[in-house]
């Protein structure tokens, strides 16, 4: 006798809600990494000087804007 789909959609309810709660657990992981990230960097910039700090600032937006700017 084989597996009645009710067992079989049951089933797979079970795997994709774990599935779900894996990716749940990255994302959050993730988000974490990234906002010690940016604290870690903002830490450093309030650790300059302010001329220095506009210069950093100023050099990063450049260099984005460039990289924004390639992608097109």
């Amino acid at each position: 006798m084989g597996l009645s789909p009710r067992l079989i959609r049951a089933a797979l309810l079970v795997a994709a809600a774990i599935a779900l709660a894996a990716a749940a657990v990255q994302i959050r992981e993730k988000r974490q990494t990234a906002e010690l990230t940016v604290e870690n960097i903002q830490a450093q910039l309030d650790a300059l000087d302010p001329a220095t700090r506009a210069a950093v600032i100023a050099r990063l937006t450049s260099d984005e804007a460039k990289k924004v700017r390639g992608q097109r």
